[in-house]
């Protein structure tokens, strides 16, 4: 018997690959028996995904062999081995098995370069191999033939989602087995169980009830919580206020299922995930409770001596999705709606997993559009989602209808009697001297709708107490500096703080936060945004007096930043809403008032509404498989900045910086993984994000680390205190 290698470091033959791929196909099938597949199928395309590779060709890159020719992608050859005479007396229709051949075709994302008569001739070698190839497990679920049925597959058939009933089942099969066997294929190859059974969360839960029980013998789950336990099976949309305990609902709606919590903000989720593995689930964490965004492995770093699994691992099995628990941002998961080549995988995964959308008002229009056509596939595949927040636009119900989404919502919203916030609004635009008189003894928070407004506060209320603690806080700060703030300002936060401040701020404080200032003074941007400001003042506390946040709405001007990020419309239906509330605010008040700006008949005019639907749109109307993986991410994160280090920064740390980037350069056999990942971590300690008009007025050097990574040097002044200070003085409008 000839030995043909799947992998030649280390070194594994096909047989053994295969093999590892069975072993996670029986994990899966005994944790999720439910997943609507076809087993026997997705068995099948296990067994034959990687015949393929005994290709001469493949074999002699592997240093296994020689021969000579253009090497055909290995999932296209592997089809020769389908056993369709077989699956024909199994009944299998003939979409059936054309998702069969495509399954296996396309497991690797490969561009077609070959010609048909290229990939006939590598079929027909194929034989000559397959007479000196046994594997045991193959039994009779493999049968060479040297010619495919073109109604079956040829190399530029794909499965499309269509219109009709078959064609959408069609997609819908495909997808199930193509993305099954990416997933269990992944995890073979990186050495890991494809899934790690989630039986634990219901106990840990229960763990939780009983920490509360020894505070308070009366402690129980309260009525949301309550409502979210008997609707598991579910999908769920809950308006509920801030300080209800979303987070223990989202947990017990979850239960013992696998599930992703996700979040608009990666400082949110930081402090989700911290939370959780710190309070709930407080053993083998790194088995069980995943964090996943853009910086998930230096906050890994960050959590190192509370895991008891090697980081890489735990890094690998977050990016893979095994694990039990997963808390991330929206990108991570709902990419997939672009429907570009590789998506399966998330797809079929969110089949037979619960997804919860926390804090849904924050997100913009397009994101929205995203999350909306995500929850529809979602709920088609047979996934369940829970939708939970403290305001929930009108216009959200409406679309999650007109897209086919099937939810329940209970009757009453879950809302108290207390009252928070008593409101003051000023017809005029934000004013230094208005905030001076009620600095004593107080912590202010004080927010502004730009960068270029906040900082010029920041200035004033800097010149008004020079000796007191005055702090700013945007998005234009480096990352080291941003943490210290951010630090600095949920110490200041805290509302048994006795120490006076005043923090200037951006929307950056808005839900990402756990902060309590006394007084609140911020310019009005939308509803929304200013409901979400006043929950940084008096959050989880009765209003004990007369006034506690002051809402300057611009008077006879417009606040900054509306007409560029903030919709003119919403501005102004927000701002005639703000006429009747001064005074004490309640609770179900502001619910009600965000239902009623953001209704679908309110927001026909505006500019959102026109985003919104645009992007719903957009997304709806091009094929699957129209672009590619990372044409998608970029279109997804709305990318409109580049990641730069200030040149006053490289120059105070040139050293430090220089040192990070020699260990980036080095290979792979010179420095580990780990190293790199470390050196790369902290270089991202010197960068921000600079937006690209702003980036334009002003030059940008380029450092090379190596093939393919740079790194940025921005040429402009830069202060811990301020942030980015242009050398050329044109007026800025950033507004993070």
């Amino acid at each position: 018997m000839q030995k043909y290698l799947a992998k030649s470091n280390p070194p594994e033959t096909i047989q053994e690959h295969t093999d590892n791929l069975l072993k996670n196909y029986q994990t899966l099938k005994k944790l999720y028996p439910e997943i609507n597949i076809d087993w026997y199928l997705l068995e099948l395309v296990c067994l034959l995904h990687d015949l393929g590779k005994m290709n001469r060709l493949f074999q002699k890159k592997l240093g296994n062999g020689s021969g000579v020719g253009k090497e055909i992608p290995h999932g296209y050859l592997s089809v020769a081995f389908v056993p369709y005479s077989k699956l024909e007396d199994l009944g299998y229709s003939e979409d059936e098995i054309q998702v069969v051949y495509q399954a296996i075709a396309r497991h690797h994302e490969r561009k077609k370069d070959f010609t048909e008569q290229e990939w006939e001739t590598e079929i027909e070698k194929l034989s000559e191999q397959w007479e000196t190839f046994f594997y045991e497990r193959l039994a009779d679920n493999a049968d060479y033939s040297s010619e495919i049925d073109e109604i079956y597959f040829y190399p530029e058939a794909r499965i499309f989602e269509g219109e009709n009933t078959v064609e959408i089942e069609t997609f819908k099969n495909y997808v199930q087995l193509k993305g099954l066997l990416n997933r269990i294929d992944f995890a073979a190859s990186a050495g890991i169980d494809v899934e790690l059974e989630n039986d634990f969360l219901q106990e840990s839960m229960e763990h939780q009830l009983a920490n509360f029980r020894e505070k308070n013998a009366a402690a129980d789950w309260n009525l949301l919580q309550k409502y979210m336990l008997q609707h598991q099976n579910e999908n769920v949309v809950v308006i509920a206020e801030t300080g209800m305990g979303k987070t223990e609902a989202g947990l017990l709606w979850l239960g013992n299922h696998k599930g992703f919590f996700t979040l608009p903000l990666r400082t949110a989720i930081n402090a989700i995930y911290t939370r959780v593995t710190r309070e709930i689930v407080t053993d083998k964490q790194a088995q069980r409770v995943g964090l996943l965004h853009s910086e998930t492995y230096s906050q890994y770093l960050f959590h190192e001596e509370n895991t008891e699994m090697e980081i890489d691992e735990y890094y690998t099995r977050t990016r893979q999705m095994s694990l039990p628990v997963t808390i991330c941002t929206l990108d991570q998961l709902f990419d997939f709606v672009f429907r570009y080549a590789g998506f399966e995988h998330k797809l079929a995964t969110l089949s037979y997993s619960k997804v919860i959308i926390d804090e849904i008002q924050m997100y913009s229009p397009d994101l929205l559009a995203y999350l909306i056509l995500g929850l529809s596939y979602i709920d088609k595949f047979g996934g369940k989602f829970c939708v939970m927040t403290a305001t929930l636009p009108g216009i959200v119900l409406d679309l999650l209808h007109d897209n086919g989404v099937d939810f329940i919502q209970p009757e009453d919203k879950f809302v108290s009697e207390r009252v928070r916030h008593s409101v003051e609004v000023v017809h005029t635009e934000i004013d230094s001297a208005f905030i001076e008189p009620f600095f004593a003894g107080n912590r202010i928070l004080v927010i502004c709708n730009t960068i270029s407004k906040a900082k010029k506060i920041y200035s004033e209320l800097k010149a008004m107490f020079p000796n007191k603690k005055v702090r700013l806080i945007h998005s234009q700060f480096i990352k080291k500096d941003r943490s210290k703030k951010e630090e600095e300002i949920f110490e200041d936060g805290q509302k048994d703080n006795p120490e006076s401040c005043i923090w200037i701020a951006t929307q950056v404080v808005e839900a990402s936060l756990d902060i309590d200032f006394d007084l609140l003074f911020t310019e009005l941007s939308d509803i929304n945004g200013l409901f979400q400001r006043m929950g940084r003042c008096y959050r989880n506390r009765a209003l004990d007096v007369d006034t506690n946040v002051y809402v300057f709405d611009g008077g006879e001007k417009v606040c900054s930043g509306v007409g560029q990020f903030i919709d003119k419309t919403i501005f102004m239906n927000s701002k005639k809403a703000l006429e009747k509330c001064n005074g004490a605010l309640t609770e179900m008040k502001k619910m009600e008032i965000v239902e009623q700006i953001y209704s679908t008949e309110a927001l026909k005019e505006s500019e959102f509404y026109d985003e919104l639907t645009q992007a719903l749109n957009y997304v709806k109307s091009f094929d699957s498989y129209e672009l590619d993986k990372k044409e998608v991410r970029s279109k997804f994160r709305n990318i409109n900045s580049i990641t730069a280090i200030p040149s006053t920064v490289w120059q105070e740390n040139e050293e430090e910086i220089t040192s990070y980037m020699e260990i980036l350069a080095k290979s792979s056999k010179e420095v580990s993984k780990k190293e790199k990942m470390i050196a790369r971590t902290n270089l991202a300690e010197f960068m921000l994000n600079i937006p690209d008009y702003l980036y334009k007025k002003s030059e940008g050097e380029v450092h090379r680390i190596n093939r393919y990574e740079t790194v940025i040097e921005f040429k402009c002044d830069y202060s811990e205190d301020i942030g980015i200070i242009m050398q050329e003085k044109q007026k800025e409008s950033l507004f993070f």
